[in-house]
């Protein structure tokens, strides 16, 4: 029986089709995978079945009975919920007043706390959630965070549960326990709808899979009929390649960036301790390491945002120990881990993004003081082109991009202010396999004409395939650091929960 039908769904943005009059079907009782590339229209679709958005023609069933959903209201009202890949969680309150915000149980005319508090761990404890109900939100991690999100799904009694990208930001342990977790729901008749474009977990989650390009249907799979390099081809409508090619590294390159002794406290909390590491001309070196042991404060110090820490920080011969991040950038050209913190400004266009905190540092931007506007909207023109960024042009908002083509925008930029020394952190979280492709090329390139690149990544295949050598951070400490080869994919995922699989095994 089909949990879910759209039947011609056509929806436009000006003259643009995000979608273009398409069809599409869920089981009742499966995990269906809706997989496109960024600006596919995925996120779209799923949008028009939560009511969010209302298309221009064609009309959704559910259970073979056609609905009307003006609303995401009357989406829960017909057992639809839906998990954003920015949760829509308050965190000042607690995770049972999250829950049942909008829905609250009562106690006469007064809100039934204590009676939330119990209704929200009981079906925790059906679904083997390790979750505190009191505990407030702005506590959780980002993993648990998604957990409030699907226990929210749960206690409106959706029986449809959509999940928008949810392993882009989580750890490897966290998607295989959110992979647990859907199983389990699956067990008990959910169906489930994932948006994404990771191949490697389309294939481990999903019963069936239907893939959209550029607005349009291209077909329906059971997973049985697929493998990635299939997936990866019909979503991008051509072969695409995974493997990277790469010179052998050159020995006794000089050393273009250390670090020595380095050590930062961070909300009373040691977060780096006597960190030590270089990266050599002509290098790629991964650091790898599960969420929360030290990465996202080592980019604050190699970005200068950090400028309290002790230790050494050198750049070629010159000493930015406790520079600001103004000063780094004239040496280090950088992808932001969290681009939509750091790495644009949302209320920017394109051609602002491209300059931005380059604009005071090159003097073709700038004449007596004044910005050259046009001169810099052609360059962005250019660089639009050059990395087939998906955009109206230099004008358009760069926040009303999709996030894959947002992160092409920032790498566009990397790449015209780089000077041989590249900080990639997180460089292809949330993006598709078209970008990701062209990302990891663009970083071999650099690598290959003698640049050095430290690649921050929680992606272990990402950090495996382009690093030439591999620094493990456990703890805010360099567990382990060696050449790339010489790590089995086993003892790095050993070190990175803080075991040492030599002396283990002696």
């Amino acid at each position: 029986m089909k949990a879910v039908e759209m039947l011609g769904i056509t929806k436009s943005f000006g003259s643009k089709f995000a979608s273009s009059d398409i069809d599409f079907h869920v089981e009742k009782g499966e995990i269906h995978s809706l997989l496109g590339e960024n600006g596919a229209g995925k996120t779209t679709l799923m949008n028009i079945l939560f009511g969010m958005i209302k298309p221009d023609s064609g009309k959704i069933l559910l259970n073979e009975k056609e609905v009307k959903i003006d609303s995401p209201l009357e989406a829960i009202d017909n057992g639809i919920s839906m998990v954003h890949q920015h949760f829509m969680l308050v965190d000042n309150l607690t995770v049972a007043e999250n829950i049942v915000l909008g829905a609250e149980p009562h106690k006469g005319i007064l809100f039934d706390r204590e009676g939330a508090f119990r209704e929200i761990q009981e079906i925790a404890d059906r679904y083997h959630f390790v979750i505190d109900p009191r505990e407030m939100v702005g506590n959780l991690s980002v993993g648990i965070k998604q957990r409030v999100e699907i226990l929210k799904a749960l206690y409106h009694r959706s029986d449809i549960l959509i999940l928008d990208e949810p392993t882009a930001v989580l750890t490897p342990q966290e998607v295989n326990d959110l992979f647990k977790v859907l199983n389990e729901l699956k067990a008990d008749g959910k169906t489930i709808i994932i948006i994404t474009h990771k191949l490697k977990e389309t294939m481990a989650i999903a019963d069936s899979v239907t893939i959209l390009r550029r607005g349009e249907l291209i077909g329906r799979y059971s997973i049985k009929e697929v493998d990635e390099q299939k997936l990866a081809d019909l979503m991008v409508g051509r072969l695409v390649n995974f493997s990277v090619e790469k010179k052998p590294m050159k020995d006794d390159m000089p050393v273009k960036l250390s670090l020595k002794n380095i050590s930062l406290k961070k909300n009373g909390k040691q977060a780096l301790n006597d960190l030590s590491l270089e990266v050599h001309a002509g290098e790629i070196l991964g650091v790898a390491g599960v969420e929360g042991n030290g990465q996202s404060e080592l980019i604050e110090v190699l970005t200068g945002v950090a400028q309290h820490y002790d230790g050494t920080y050198m750049i070629g011969d010159a000493d930015v120990t406790n520079k600001n991040a103004k000063t780094i950038l004239k040496y280090m050209a950088n992808i932001a881990e969290d681009r939509r913190a750091r790495g644009y400004v949302k209320s920017f266009t394109n051609w602002e993004n491209m300059i931005l905190g380059y604009h005071t540092l090159s003097d073709y931007m700038t004449k007596a003081g004044f910005l050259k506007t046009r001169e810099i909207r052609k360059i962005t023109e250019d660089e639009i082109e050059a990395n087939d960024i998906r955009t109206e042009g230099p004008l358009q908002l760069t926040d009303s991009l999709s996030g894959g083509n947002v992160q092409k925008l920032i790498v566009a930029r990397m790449l015209r202010h780089q000077k041989g020394l590249v900080l990639a952190a997180q460089p292809t979280r949330g993006v598709d396999i078209g970008a990701i492709e062209y990302i990891h090329g663009e970083l071999i390139k650099l690598r290959d004409a003698g640049a050095a690149v430290i690649l921050i990544s929680a992606e272990l295949d990402e950090i495996v395939k382009l690093s030439d050598r591999i620094a493990v951070l456990y703890e805010g400490r360099v567990a382990a650091l060696r050449k790339a080869e010489e790590f089995t994919e086993s003892e790095l995922g050993s070190y990175m929960l803080g075991h040492d699989p030599e002396k283990e095994e002696a």
